[in-house]
């Protein structure tokens, strides 16, 4: 798996996922909203004790606090939204990667 931060304010973030074909991540939760865009490939995604399957341009949007989890069933990249901004990813980010989105 890499991830790539595009761009964050405080409030909301991108990032970018390239997931190979067999790549299974850990079931988890978070405190933001995530919108999950599939730009190619296909996952399967457990959200809440359901299974989907997501192909290319499929998306989804997974509440605050919610368990889940996604498996490559297929080389897959994947764009996340995040709000708020996830503050984790901005510590393991370097500004080469990055950009912070300047608001008024």
């Amino acid at each position: 798996m890499q991830r790539q931060v595009l761009a964050y304010s405080r409030n909301l973030m991108l990032v970018r996922h390239h997931f190979l074909k067999g790549w299974k991540g850990t079931s988890h939760s978070h405190p933001h909203e995530q919108l999950v865009y599939v730009a190619t490939g296909r996952l399967q995604f457990e959200n809440n004790g359901k299974t989907i399957e997501l192909r290319t341009g499929d998306s989804i949007i997974v509440e605050g606090n919610v368990e889940h989890c996604a498996t490559a069933l297929e080389d897959s990249e994947v764009l996340d939204v995040f709000t708020p901004c996830r503050e984790d990813y901005v510590r393991i980010t370097t500004q080469k990667n990055a950009k912070k989105i300047q608001l008024g």
